[in-house]
């Protein structure tokens, strides 16, 4: 008699523990998007439901706070920044996986210590080394710091799909007559694009949501991202709420989207990879 309690106990236990888990995290998420629609977000408080329902936050947001434009400028970014790093960092993980040459090992270590370097003590010699070769307040120059700094996590990830695969594939079809790259269109490339999603993923989120060097590099506030664009809606005495949570809306939009389209591949890709790397 006492087992079934005890296990009915674990199981409620569990369950408000799971409960609690999703409330915790689906709850900012209401917070933020029931604030922008409320016509009366500075004198909210603690209210859970808006009190008057609007879109003026928004239009005033795209309209007066021009986010319309930060937003093509960081899906630029960010695209640009994903393609190049996915093209990149495969091409990279097949010549550290398949070939072997000296200093093999030292370059996948000097990979990892790259990631080690704090971001904030880049931004000097970073700032400088863009303003020699004239590429401040550039949405290219933005995108190629991006793509450096996503890049050494993409190669080393992506090094373990791509050892994973075994080499007598790759030779059957070069028995078949396939060329080199046909074989990596055709071969490898399907059978790693789970890694090549995951970590695609990881660089969208590093371009999109990065505000330091976005903020330093560009002086042109026509060339600003989503993330500095953001904060003109915080005053030095006054925070305009409703505009903030419209304006974190929006941001947040594109992000769901990509996630929704690489969801089924980013799945396999993780899990993959935690067995594969």
């Amino acid at each position: 008699m006492h087992r079934p309690r005890r296990r009915t106990a674990v199981r409620g236990a569990k369950a408000l523990g799971v409960v609690a888990v999703v409330v915790g995290a689906v709850f900012p998420a209401y917070w933020m998007i029931s604030t922008a629609f409320d016509a009366h977000a500075a004198r909210r408080g603690a209210q859970l439901v808006p009190t008057q329902l609007t879109l003026d936050n928004f239009r005033r947001v795209i309209d007066d706070g021009g986010f319309g434009l930060y937003l093509r400028n960081s899906i630029l970014v960010a695209g640009v920044t994903v393609v190049v790093s996915a093209l990149v960092a495969l091409l990279a993980a097949v010549a550290v996986a398949r070939f072997r040459f000296r200093f093999r090992t030292s370059v996948l270590v000097l990979v990892l210590v790259v990631q080690m370097v704090p971001l904030e003590a880049l931004v000097i010699p970073l700032f400088l080394q863009m303003r020699t070769l004239d590429m401040l307040n550039s949405l290219l120059g933005l995108a190629i710091v991006y793509l450096a700094f996503s890049l050494p996590f993409a190669i080393w990830m992506l090094r373990g799909f791509v050892a994973a695969v075994p080499v007598e594939i790759e030779e059957a079809a070069y028995v078949d007559g396939a060329s080199w790259g046909r074989m990596f269109w055709s071969i490898l490339v399907p059978l790693v694009a789970p890694g090549v999603v995951a970590t695609s993923v990881f660089s969208f989120i590093t371009a999109w949501n990065e505000f330091i060097f976005a903020l330093t590099f560009m002086s042109d506030s026509s060339k600003y991202t989503v993330a500095v664009g953001l904060q003109k809606f915080f005053g030095e005495n006054t925070t305009d709420w409703g505009a903030v949570m419209a304006a974190s809306s929006l941001i947040t939009v594109p992000v769901l989207v990509f996630f929704v389209l690489v969801q089924r591949n980013l799945t396999s890709g993780l899990a993959a990879g935690a067995v594969k790397g």
